[in-house]
């Protein structure tokens, strides 16, 4: 009796094994878009300018680098001239403040407390 419900579930689930097996196979392709194979060893490649849309004449007109490049150059100097002026504002040129946005307060020695911003009791 065992031995008949042994060979029963064998024959019930060795089939499935093996259904689930060739099932989960997938097939591969070839070979993936846009790479060459023996049937085309090459491909052209299509060389294309990055579209932008023209705001005033509602027209696709194409990028030129020349100009990318100098309106970047000139966003840089721009952002470093910023920085300068920020740079002279004193809480960043006057050495009293201790990168602290206002100087801080000067308390008699048995108040003093230890400040977080720069490290110093003051």
């Amino acid at each position: 009796m065992l031995l008949s419900r042994f060979v029963f579930c064998m024959l019930l689930v060795v089939p499935v094994f093996c259904e689930a097996q060739i099932f989960g196979k997938k097939k591969k392709e070839s070979a993936p878009n846009g790479q060459p194979t023996a049937l085309e060893p090459y491909y052209p490649q299509e060389v294309q300018e990055p579209k932008v849309r023209n705001k005033k004449s509602k027209g696709i007109r194409y990028s030129n680098p020349e100009e990318e490049s100098i309106k970047r150059k000139e966003a840089i100097a721009k952002q470093f001239r910023k920085n300068e002026e920020l740079m002279e504002k004193p809480q960043y040129s006057n050495p009293a403040y201790f990168g602290h946005k206002r100087p801080p307060k000067k308390r008699p020695p048995d108040k003093m407390k230890f400040c977080k911003v720069c490290g110093i009791r003051h």
